[in-house]
């Protein structure tokens, strides 16, 4: 039975009735007895004196309850300052009293409060509603949570709580939202006597075990949540049985078997997710009865068979997810049915046949994502026409024929991809007027014919990809108007004719027109490319001499220009390109010397210069020390190591010279004595070595950087290794901060504990890394008490102090400046330098929110004992058992400072509960619909606006924390990913709630 509700009316009268019967005896007592008569007035007044005693005692009480709430709180924007006896409680913040001044609702969410709740709260007589979510509380929920008998409405949500969910009833309680926290162990059996809830969610917790089948006797229940938690087992068939209910989500969990039948008998439900499970078997044609459905999400299961006809019957569906399971059969033309359909998502899969027809004819389709699928045929022509499309990935399926001119009707498209299909004929006309566009990837197809007149002129793409078609004509004689324009791939088509002086794009960062029939020079215009990072014109009919200009584009890390009819020589500038990486000059025409100095920045780590006329001695700088002989041959040239293959230089003899030899023997054992001298002194200096003799004994300064070299004396190092220059210090040693007195160039010493722990040969590689968000190294310093370590002085602050103040915005330009060194590191040095220990406290942010990371030395990861870094909570657990770096466990560390980014939580942080890690945690708490339970709360006011981008984000961080290496992303995928998601974020990330339901 419902127990009758008890209003602070009904209490009051009920107090009155009490006190009058009483007074009646007192009455009756008193005429009982001899002598006079009281007078009325003096009955009324005591009666009066009795009650009013009586109410001051509860409202002490209620006080009393409050204080000691406060007391157990931190509150950190003093929201709670005005809790003190100067006002009545009802006028405190958050507090709301009823007629009779008794306390019935608490409203603190989102105050950033902190400590663990006082459970007297829980005990106040007449509360009815206590709100506490959104902010950080910890500790176990109290035992006697659910003791007030008048509690309608409890949300603890979003906050830190540990422990079991408490056993208990409170059978008049509407709401319970315990969601986004870190509660464990089972749900309780007794969860079925609150049978007054209309709203429950406990998701976003490491709840365990199975669902309890007592959840069935909530016949009143309307929302129903137990997303990401570790529930196992069967979903209950019983859950057929509570007929009020319109939202079930269930998604990531570990359940497993089938989706029952009987959820089809749920006749009010408008929402079903079901996502991230291990659900295997058919989609029960049941779910077809379920009449006012209108979002329907299995993804990420392990469903067979068709798609059920019956689901085509669910007029109501706004949205239809079946993505990444093992469906099988053909898209029925049945979908016609589906007239209120906005977004589907039926990717991943092995569906067959051809695309039906009938999607052509859904007014509000928005969203239509059917791609790595088995689908054949043609796109249907009418596509677009008549829908409202936004995204549409149709992407490496068997697809053929024309793509349809009317993609772009809505005016509204703005994600167009199309690649690995077998499509034909030529880019539609009407794509150039699609000026809602901003990402194009048709490659790998079958297309032919020349661009259309105003595709160049598309001014929101940042995007273009039309490699590996058969496209054809020029393109220097078309204007290009693409201001957003940050990758282009033109690369392989039949492209003619000269390169255009401009793509419109201030932006560029990757230009690739490789595999071309490209003519004529290399436009002088490319220097202004300031952003440009890799430029690829290979394989093209390129000539004339490579422009000077390119040394202007300083953040250029590879070029590759081979396999054209360039002449002339290497321009002498390109030894000042601050982090070139990758050079390929190879199969041109080239001539002259090698420049001298090429090389001299030390960035440059692959070079190939292969047949072509180059002649003279090769340059002593690092690229050329040990390049392959592959890089170097068909030329005539001399020098290098062994590796290179080529002869030794040998100096021009005249006949006068053996005339010289002849004449005085002795002069020639002197003169190759001198020589002898000469080249050991200047080997000597080129090795940029300082020695000196102190008090201290002596003492060697090693430089990796000739400017570094005359700017830093030994003197500088000594100077500041004082007390007052301490930075920190470590079991590893100390770091202090130096100025040279030169030129006061700043630097940063770090002393190491071990004077042999470093190899020199492998810290010289180092030495030669030059990327804007890689902390540079400038030498090693050595003497009988230690090694030092000398690199560059960034002005800012580690990332681990500034975290927590950081807005998503800034947050975004960090990770992305991360991920571009990571990539700088993986993919253009040869050999690949790994950074082996990544975590905030190796990343220095400045002025400009740039990141910078310091790269760890070879042989310091482990040289304090055996355990060394691998305790760190940052290291990939592959290498925790085999003491082993490598890129996949960079990139294990990346994906946990991203999760630190996002979260703000530290992976040595104790308040992982039963998870163990971050990484489990984040694993099960991630989810669309509970951004705020992951979320750093610092962000949480802006992050509906920016839900997208921070729901990718976390999905790139669990990809680069997966527990099988080789299932993480490189470092050029991520860079990518990241760069994409700072420009668009895809449709329908977040899961939307109807407002009916609340």
């Amino acid at each position: 039975m419902h127990a009758k509700t008890v209003t602070a009316s009904d209490q009051r009268d009920y107090d009155k009735h009490l006190f009058l019967d009483q007074g009646g005896e007192i009455l009756s007592s008193m005429e009982s007895t001899k002598g006079p008569q009281p007078c009325p007035l003096l009955l009324f007044m005591l009666l009066f004196l009795f009650l009013n005693s009586r109410t001051m005692q509860a409202e002490n009480q209620e006080l009393e309850f409050l204080l000691s709430f406060k007391s157990s709180l931190n509150d950190p924007s003093k929201y709670l300052s005005n809790w003190n006896t100067s006002a009545t409680f009802c006028n405190w913040l958050g507090i709301i009293c009823t007629n009779s001044s008794h306390i019935s609702v608490i409203q603190l969410s989102g105050k950033n409060m902190s400590g663990k709740i006082s459970s007297l709260v829980f005990h106040l007589p007449y509360i009815q509603t206590i709100d506490l979510s959104s902010n950080q509380l910890s500790g176990k929920l109290p035992d006697d949570i659910f003791f007030s008998s008048s509690l309608r409405y409890l949300n603890l949500s979003n906050n830190n709580f540990t422990g079991p969910i408490p056993s208990g009833s409170v059978p008049l309680l509407e709401t319970l939202d315990l969601s986004n926290n870190m509660l464990s162990g089972k749900i309780p059996q007794e969860i079925g006597s609150f049978w007054s809830l209309k709203f429950l969610d406990l998701g976003g917790n490491v709840l365990a075990g199975e669902i309890p089948p007592s959840i069935a006797k909530l016949k009143s229940l309307q929302v129903f949540t137990l997303a990401s938690n570790r529930l196992v087992g069967q979903i209950p068939r019983e859950l057929g049985q509570m007929r009020s209910l319109k939202l079930i989500y269930l998604g990531y969990n570990n359940l497993s078997g089938e989706i029952p039948t009987e959820i089809g008998q749920l006749i009010s439900l408008n929402h079903l997710n079901l996502v991230y499970n291990n659900l295997i078997g058919q989609i029960p044609t049941s779910l077809g009865n379920l009449t006012d459905l209108q979002y329907l999400f299995l993804y990420q299961n392990k469903l067979t068979g068709p798609i059920p006809q019956s689901i085509f019957g669910l007029t109501k569906l706004i949205s239809l997810d079946l993505s990444d399971n093992f469906l099988s059969g053909e898209i029925p033309e049945l979908i016609i049915k589906l007239k209120n359909l906005e977004i589907l998502h039926l990717f991943s899969n092995n569906l067959t046949g051809k695309i039906p027809v009938a999607l052509s004819t859904l007014p509000r389709l928005q969203v239509l994502q059917l791609w790595s699928n088995k689908l054949s045929g043609e796109i249907p022509n009418d596509l677009g026409k008549h829908n409202n499309l936004t995204v549409l990935d149709l992407s490496t399926n068997s697809l053929a024929g024309r793509i349809p001119e009317g993609l772009c009707s809505s005016g509204n498209l703005f994600k167009l991809i199309l690649f690995s299909n077998s499509l034909e004929g030529e880019i539609p006309k009407s794509l150039s007027a699609c000026k809602s566009l901003q990402r194009i990837r048709l490659q790998e197809n079958g297309l032919s014919g020349e661009l259309p007149s105003e595709f160049t002129k598309l001014p929101l793409v940042y995007f273009l990809d039309i490699s590996a078609n058969k496209l054809l004509g020029r393109i220097d004689t078309r204007k290009w108007e693409m201001p957003s324009l940050q990758m282009l791939s033109l690369a392989r088509n039949s492209f003619l004719g000269g390169l255009p002086d401009s793509f419109g794009s201030d932006n560029l960062e990757n230009l690739d027109l490789s595999h071309n029939q490209f003519s004529g020079a290399i436009p002088d215009k490319f220097g202004r490319l300031s952003d440009l990072i890799q430029l690829n014109l290979s394989k093209n009919k390129l000539s004339g001499e490579i422009p000077e200009e390119l040394s202007s584009c300083e953040k250029l890390v590879s070029l590759d220009l081979s396999q054209n009819k360039l002449s002339g020589q290497i321009p002498a500038s390109f030894s000042e390109m601050p982090v070139l990486g990758q050079l390929d000059l190879s199969h041109n025409e080239l001539s002259g010397e090698v420049p001298a100095n090429l090389g001299k920045e030390e960035s440059l780590v692959q070079v190939n210069i292969s047949h072509n006329h180059f002649h003279g001695g090769l340059p002593f700088t690092g690229a050329f020390l040990a390049i392959n002989a592959s890089a170097v041959t068909g030329n005539n040239l001399c020098g290098g190591d062994r590796t290179s293959g080529l002869p030794p230089c040998r100096r021009v003899k005249s006949p006068l010279w053996w005339f010289y030899v002849a004449c005085s023997l002795g002069a020639l054992v002197l003169l190759s004595l001198v020589a002898f001298g000469f080249v050991f002194i200047r080997g000597k200096r080129n090795s940029e070595l300082k020695r000196v003799e102190n008090e201290d004994g002596t003492w060697e300064l090693l430089f990796f950087n000739s400017k570094v070299s005359k700017s830093i004396a030994i003197e500088d190092i000594i100077i500041s290794m004082k007390e007052e220059n301490l930075i920190s210090r470590g079991k590893k040693g100390a770091s202090y901060k130096g100025k040279s007195i030169t030129n006061n160039t700043q630097f940063i010493l770090k002393k190491t504990n071990d004077v042999n722990s470093i190899p020199q040969s492998e810290v010289a590689e180092l030495g030669k890394l030059q990327h804007p968000n890689v902390v540079k190294l400038f030498g090693l310093c050595r003497s009988n008490k230690g090694t030092y370590v000398v690199h560059e002085y960034i002005d800012g602050k580690k990332l681990s102090e500034v975290l927590r103040n950081l807005s998503w915005e800034r947050r975004q330009q960090i990770a992305i400046g991360i991920a571009k060194a990571l990539r700088f590191l993986h993919c253009y040095c040869s050999p690949t330098v790994l950074v082996g220990y990544m975590s905030p406290e190796k990343i220095i942010i400045d002025g400009k929110d740039e990141p910078h990371l310091i790269v760890s030395l070879p042989g310091l990861l482990c040289m304090d004992d055996t355990k060394c870094f691998i305790s760190s909570a940052y290291v990939a657990p592959e290498t925790r058992e085999t003491k082993d770096i490598s890129e996949r466990s960079d990139m294990y560390g990346f994906g946990l400072v991203l999760i630190e980014l996002l979260t703000g939580k530290c992976p040595a942080d104790a308040e992982f509960g039963e998870h163990g890690s971050i990484v489990k945690w984040a694993r099960y708490c991630y989810s669309d619909c509970h951004l705020d339970m992951w979320i750093d709360p610092m962000m949480r006011g802006n992050a509906s606006i920016n839900q997208n981008e921070m729901v990718e984000t976390m999905n790139l961080a669990l990809q680069c924390t997966a527990t099988e290496p080789t299932a993480r992303p490189c470092a050029n995928e991520v860079s990518k990913t990241l760069e994409s998601a700072l420009k668009t974020s895809s449709c329908v990330l977040g899961l939307k709630f109807p407002s009916s339901l609340f």
